[in-house]
């Protein structure tokens, strides 16, 4: 199958889940697996455990503390910006599918904690457009004029 048509398919398949999520409709295929996150509380007081479907570092161990820039795009620097922004957290540590929170002085909400890192991924929202791929002969042909 020509590139061409590949792109053209996966366009009309973006448009057509973007407008039933528009709708209402929830279509798992086309969005991915969902994250989930299971709350898991440590016997540490001031530490919680978050556990989630994603290997986010592989099995690398990222440390991040409140107060130091997080630096980097990548998934768990997304993770940890996130979270110390949100506040309630002195410190995280990550490794592999488990986010281990230092909860700061005041408490930690559980509840908005799990919802943040489980929509962290989230893409497609309503309004949110689908994006238009241009095939290079349209492209060059625009820029001949």
């Amino acid at each position: 199958m020509p590139e061409w048509a590949i792109r053209d398919a996966m366009v009309a398949r973006l448009r057509a889940v973007s407008a039933r999520r528009a709708a209402g409709h929830y279509d798992p295929a086309a969005m991915g697996q969902p994250v989930t996150v299971v709350h898991k509380p440590s016997t540490k007081p001031g530490v919680e455990r978050f556990e989630i479907n994603r290997s986010i570092t592989g099995m690398d161990h990222e440390r991040y503390v409140a107060g130091q820039e997080v630096d980097g795009d990548r998934p768990v620097d997304q993770i940890a910006r996130t979270l110390l922004e949100h506040g309630g957290v002195d410190g995280l540590s990550i490794n592999s599918n488990v986010i281990t929170v230092d909860v700061a002085k005041g408490g930690l909400d559980i509840e908005a904690t799990k919802a943040l890192i489980a929509d962290m991924f989230t893409y497609y929202r309503p309004g949110v457009e689908v994006p238009v791929f241009v095939e290079d002969s349209e492209a060059d042909s625009g820029s001949e004029d």
